[in-house]
């Protein structure tokens, strides 16, 4: 079987898309699949990089007008296209002809567009560009979501037949396991003990205890959410609170500290050290902080929603309404309060929990559907 996977176009640095893909191809080499990965190469885009202003529109000159002649030629070989991420759903009828499977992530853009979310009003440009995409969903032929909340959303949107939108949860991009050294340093920290110094240095880690954020700017992250509920909970517990540390893009805040450009080394690390993981989003299409976290031994706090719940399971913490922050920080006071023996059985659940989303998992689901659409 000869696989050809379509991935995203780098200067986007859409991160989680180009590591699923990676991982998938992987995988599909260890089960003996002959695969190819390819993606729009920056031509254009050299010029100016960046997702908006003129690197926007360069590099659509590099997705829309160069990339698609390559794509024909490289799929003419192929025994199935597989497009990695419904963003590109739009090479679609570049690849109508051959056996196809479009991975939907989700569907917030083209709800977005729609008007769904005022909150984060599309551009013309942008409505223009979604429905573009939701019509090559549309003429998709086979299509699988990675959340039964994103299936919903495509059977709802896209009009298709359920036989042809199943769902094939992600799995883990990089073998996250608790970081011992770090795990043992924190549980001496709440035991009141000192002299860890080293292992926090050697890790770049806070030196005291710290609740920790892993996403986005994105709308639907819910970033204020996140400060705003540790902001209340600083109110409770004044300099007992533990700081607020956000792994994304820069921002301000009160005992509040952000890293960028975070390895998966040192983000297993984090998880490891971490009080746990804040994680209330708006919408999601999966949630891969959730499951990392739980696999590094770290609890997780997040909105009680799917697609949050399918992937916390029942070793998660929910908020009925992720934008309380009151309600947030009673949340996370009693998740910190734990006692020791309560703390390790929320760990255990989750490392368990996380143990659902494997890699080998994930990509025998994906052989029985390219099986499937090849009809062996």
């Amino acid at each position: 079987m000869k696989v050809l996977l379509v991935s995203n176009y780098a200067p986007d640095r859409q991160e989680s898309m180009l590591r699923f893909a990676a991982a998938l191809a992987d995988g599909l080499r260890i089960a003996g699949v002959d695969v190819q990965v390819v993606r729009p190469e920056p031509v254009f885009g050299r010029l100016k990089a960046g997702a908006t202003g003129a690197g926007k529109w360069l590099g659509y000159l590099d997705k829309f007008l160069l990339f698609p002649r390559r794509l024909r030629r490289l799929a003419a070989t192929a025994d199935l296209v597989h497009i990695c991420d419904h963003s590109n759903a739009v090479y679609v009828r570049h690849v109508a002809a051959r056996p196809h499977l479009v991975t939907c992530n989700d569907m917030l853009a083209i709800r977005s567009a729609q008007g769904e979310f005022p909150q984060n009003p599309t551009g013309w440009t942008g409505r223009i560009l979604q429905r573009w995409i939701l019509a090559g969903l549309r003429r998709a032929s086979r299509l699988t979501c990675i959340s039964a909340a994103t299936q919903h959303d495509v059977l709802r949107l896209a009009g298709h037949l359920p036989e042809k939108v199943s769902v094939t949860y992600m799995g883990q991009n990089f073998p996250y396991a608790p970081v011992l050294e770090i795990a043992e340093a924190a549980a001496r920290r709440r035991g009141g003990a000192t002299g860890d110094e080293a292992v926090w240095a050697r890790y770049g880690l806070p030196r005291g205890p710290y609740i920790l954020h892993v996403g986005g700017a994105q709308w639907y992250k819910n970033r204020a959410g996140v400060v705003a509920m540790h902001a209340a909970l600083r109110s409770r517990l004044g300099p007992r609170a533990p700081r607020l540390v956000l792994v994304g893009p820069p921002l301000v805040g009160p005992d509040v500290e952000t890293m960028a450009n975070v390895d998966n080394e040192t983000l297993a690390a984090l998880y490891s050290g971490a009080e746990l993981l804040l994680f209330p989003s708006l919408e999601e299409g999966f949630g891969w902080p959730i499951i990392e976290a739980q696999a590094c031994g770290c609890r997780v706090l997040t909105t009680n929603k799917a697609p949050m719940t399918e992937v916390g399971g029942t070793a998660a913490f929910y908020l009925d309404d992720p934008t309380d922050a009151q309600a947030g920080a009673v949340a996370l006071e009693r998740i910190l309060s734990q006692d020791e023996a309560a703390r390790a059985e929320s760990v255990r659940a989750g490392i368990e929990n996380a143990a659902r989303f494997s890699t080998s998992r994930m990509v025998g689901e994906y052989l029985a559907i390219y099986r499937e659409v090849l009809g062996t």
